[in-house]
């Protein structure tokens, strides 16, 4: 891809979105991206979540209490923050939340979230939207979607609720609450369609994660980053990697005995940064 100057910012604004899911990478996708946004810089304008904090919580408390409002305070969040940017001629905004919630989790009442779809639709026309308001009607919008298989998908959500919440099943348990849970390649196709999104790719974990750049390899492909480059850039670490099967028992046991949750998390992140530095 060739970088771009000013006067070319008369073509049409791409924007690259990209909305999770949980656990598929994104952790790393991000970081990744953030560290060396100078460096890309000539061939993308890069926000993570930490760019754009309120709309993020905006759409996942919108996810869990899916009110018309709580919808209405998101756009407003995301329209505050895509003024608050430069133009450049390609733009990428990655948050999971942009899809809603992790499944697993509660809405209101209780019930348990278990899949994207009924709320990532009515947040992605108003990302859309929003796009369009801020870069005018001809924007070019891609919607990107990191995946990985269902089951380890499943796997790798259990595990992370496990050291987040009070989760107190073991996994067998879990598993067997959700014989519906959504398969994630299926669900962004799903979306995808609905939104009526005419530029959309899906990449594998399993295909993008052991590369040199891990799960960000998808992107700097899709941006024809040259290969010098990305040569000189510093191989991808892991991000947000999840914990060993003895220390999830721990965790399970930790939950089970209860106490205050503020404490509990904390002690469960200590063990987990102890763990990392091994």
């Amino acid at each position: 891809m060739r970088t771009l100057g000013a006067g070319d910012l008369h073509d049409p604004v791409r924007v690259i979105v990209h909305p999770g899911f949980h656990k598929t990478g994104t952790s790393s996708l991000q970081s990744y991206l953030h560290r060396h946004r100078a460096a890309l810089a000539p061939y993308v304008a890069f926000y993570g979540k930490d760019d754009f904090l309120k709309a993020g919580s905006a759409a996942r408390i919108y996810a869990q209490k899916p009110f018309p409002w709580r919808l209405r305070a998101f756009r407003r969040r995301l329209d505050a923050f895509l003024t608050s940017i430069p133009d450049a001629p390609v733009i990428m905004l990655s948050r999971e939340t942009f899809s809603g919630a992790m499944p697993g989790h509660r809405r209101m009442l209780g019930r348990t979230i278990t899949g994207y779809h009924g709320v990532a639709v009515p947040l992605g026309r108003q990302i859309i939207a929003a796009l369009q308001a801020r870069f005018g009607p001809q924007v070019q919008i891609t919607f990107v979607y990191t995946l990985r298989d269902r089951e380890g998908w499943i796997r790798s959500v259990y595990g992370h609720l496990l050291r987040s919440i009070h989760l107190t099943q073991d996994f067998d348990a879990f598993r067997a609450r959700f014989p519906d849970l959504m398969d994630p390649a299926a669900e962004a196709r799903r979306i995808v369609a609905t939104l009526g999104v005419a530029d959309a790719h899906y990449f594998d974990l399993a295909d993008i994660g052991s590369r040199r750049e891990g799960p960000a390899s998808a992107i700097l492909d899709l941006l024809d980053v040259p290969s010098a480059v990305r040569a000189a850039l510093p191989p991808a670490g892991r991000a947000n990697s999840g914990q060993t099967a003895p220390m999830e028992q721990v965790f399970l046991d930790m939950n089970r005995a209860g106490g205050p949750k503020a404490d509990l998390k904390r002690r469960k992140d200590a063990m987990l940064r102890d763990a990392r530095r091994r």
